[in-house]
């Protein structure tokens, strides 16, 4: 196992627009997890008429999600922490009940369609190197182009248009690892060295009843991730859900850690806390 980096500073800062209010739920704040402590954390919320008052409910696996009421116009959220990660005291065991939750199908990842694929290209591997070798044939077969899926593309569809962003390279390598009965999840980071700097998806995979980190867009060092939501895929881990039409006007994510990056050539096993 490698130890996590000890600290980073994240922030995130969104302008939403609303025509009429409307019920909103936020996912951008870092899960409560073992092994991570969260220090000058701040979440805010200013409507046009001043501060909103916000709700936390706690999800059995630490996800904090915050509930509030966008009122009509401009509403400002801003949040940021500072985190010490203790890898070493992190939980990562798969629960009997994960079991049977992040090996079922789901809205993005429909892995009863990748069966005979999966079988095919990764049968051959010991249970234990499928993780790696699903991550390393995903990079291989699609391109990561900004902007080339939409909101409601699957798995199915980054496997057959051969590109995506973060969360379909997540999406796709989740739904071949369930095919292969490995239980998989995506989680939804704070990922240090990110370039541009966003709110990051990666795969998790317990092959062997331990939850390590898959991330096919090798686009940031595994052991600087900061876990924000887990979840079946990306349904469940969206950094805002609204109940109402909102446009998000303004996006801006930032995450540092205090020295310098790991090296992550991919081969090692990282466990996210």
């Amino acid at each position: 196992m490698i130890a996590l980096v000890p600290s980073t500073s994240v922030r995130a800062d969104l302008l939403l627009d609303a025509e009429r209010p409307t019920s909103a739920a936020l996912l951008v704040s870092v899960a409560a997890r073992p092994g991570v402590e969260v220090h000058a954390e701040r979440l805010t919320l200013t409507g046009p008429g001043g501060p909103l008052p916000v709700q936390e409910v706690r999800l059995p696996d630490g996800t904090r999600l915050h509930e509030f009421e966008v009122p009509a116009g401009s509403t400002a959220v801003e949040y940021e922490a500072d985190v010490r990660v203790d890898g070493a005291a992190a939980s990562a065991d798969l629960t009997a009940a994960e079991r049977w939750e992040f090996a079922r199908p789901s809205r993005f990842c429909p892995s009863d369609r990748f069966s005979h694929l999966a079988a095919r290209e990764f049968a051959r591997f010991p249970r234990a190197e499928q993780p790696r070798a699903v991550a390393a044939w995903v990079r291989m077969h699609t391109d990561y182009v900004s902007g080339s899926s939409g909101p409601s593309d699957s798995a199915l569809e980054t496997l057959v248009g051969g590109q995506g962003v973060c969360r379909d390279f997540a999406h796709l390598v989740v739904a071949l690892l369930r095919a292969l009965d490995v239980p998989a999840r995506v989680a939804a980071v704070y990922a240090p060295g990110l370039s541009p700097m966003d709110f990051h998806a990666v795969a998790e995979a317990a092959p062997d009843g331990r939850w390590q980190v898959v991330d096919a867009t090798g686009l940031a060092p595994r052991q600087s991730l900061v876990r924000i939501a887990s979840g079946r895929d990306t349904a469940d881990t969206a950094f805002l859900t609204t109940a109402g039409p909102v446009t998000l006007t303004r996006l801006s994510v930032l995450a540092v850690t205090d020295g310098a990056l790991p090296s992550d050539d991919g081969s090692g096993l990282v466990r996210l806390a």
